[in-house]
């Protein structure tokens, strides 16, 4: 796996841009310099993030989102579990 999130990815299990094992990392989203914890869907190339509107559903029970257009920086939160290992084994190498 590469530090570098994809360019779009959803929460919806429905949606092609959904890959469960990058969410399990944990994505981080920064719009327009902002931390941002209830994206929904985001695009870095075309600039823009779904967020849900309230508490809306539509009629199939999905929630109601709206677009938001600026910069979209995302970012993992947790390393990549082989990453994880090699730097606990290079740490455990430091301390002898």
């Amino acid at each position: 796996m590469t530090d570098t999130p994809p360019d779009r990815l959803s929460l919806d299990p429905r949606s092609p841009f959904f890959k469960e094992e990058l969410l399990r990392r944990g994505v981080g989203i920064r719009f327009n310099g902002v931390e941002k914890t209830n994206v929904e869907e985001y695009s870095v190339s075309e600039g823009w993030i779904k967020v849900a509107a309230g508490k809306s559903r539509d009629r199939f029970g999905q929630p109601m989102t709206i677009k938001l257009k600026g910069t979209v920086e995302p970012y993992y939160e947790r390393a990549a579990e082989g990453d994880a290992a090699a730097s606990d084994d290079s740490e455990a190498a430091d301390d002898k």
